[in-house]
């Protein structure tokens, strides 16, 4: 069985479409790491299912099909969709060989029997694979950032409490402790005047020389 075919014009995009049962669509870029990963399962499984007229797998560079991959919004790569009689009934996005296999065989599942419904068999209108964006509907993603700062703050915790004598004292101290309070800064204030008798400057102020003169005697 032949490989996937390389979309190279909008007309041979919209020809595969009106004349395949199932499409399934590869849109990928050169530059993508992911996408150079799971290249080689997609041709496996193109090669393994790929029927005239039935099943087709395309591979559609989103550089050079900007307008294809626009009207199919694609906002991360790699991404794949299932296409059957050209409407699209799943979307994934991200590297996962072992979804995309399971999706690939629902898919051609639909290209034999007339009477399956896409709605049956896949019963989840998209998933996100590793993906850069979340679909719609789904969860909003791990902040990497957040998750950075919440484990710097715990090892932090930990360090502190443990070469510590007073372990709780110390975490609570600790500048890694978010709920740690600041401790109140005392603005220094100008004296004016003579300081009184029993501060140190009014000590220093009464102190006599300690060698003596003339009027001393």
């Amino acid at each position: 069985m032949s490989g996937p075919v390389h979309i190279a014009s909008d007309g041979e995009w919209d020809s595969l479409l009106s004349g395949t049962s199932v499409v399934v669509a590869d849109f990928y870029a050169d530059w993508c790491g992911p996408c150079k990963m799971i290249a080689p399962h997609f041709e496996r499984l193109a090669k393994e299912h790929s029927s005239p007229k039935k099943v087709a797998f395309a591979k559609v560079n989103v550089d050079n099909q900007a307008n294809i991959a626009r009207t199919n919004g694609i906002t991360a790569m790699p991404t794949f969709k299932i296409f059957h009689n050209g409407t699209a009934i799943e979307t994934i996005r991200g590297a996962n060989p072992s979804a995309l296999t399971e999706a690939v065989n629902k898919a051609v599942s639909l290209s034999g029997s007339s009477g399956k419904k896409a709605e049956a068999v896949f019963k989840t209108p998209g998933r996100t694979l590793g993906g850069d964006g979340p679909v719609q509907g789904q969860g909003r993603p791990w902040n990497v950032s957040s998750l950075l700062n919440i484990v710097i703050m715990l090892v932090g915790l930990y360090l502190t409490s443990l070469f510590s004598i007073d372990a709780f004292k110390a975490a609570e101290q600790s500048m890694f402790n978010p709920n740690k309070q600041p401790a109140p800064q005392l603005k220094p204030t100008a004296a004016k005047g003579p300081a009184p008798a029993g501060s140190a400057r009014g000590q220093q102020q009464q102190q006599k020389p300690a060698f003596r003169t003339l009027a001393d005697l």
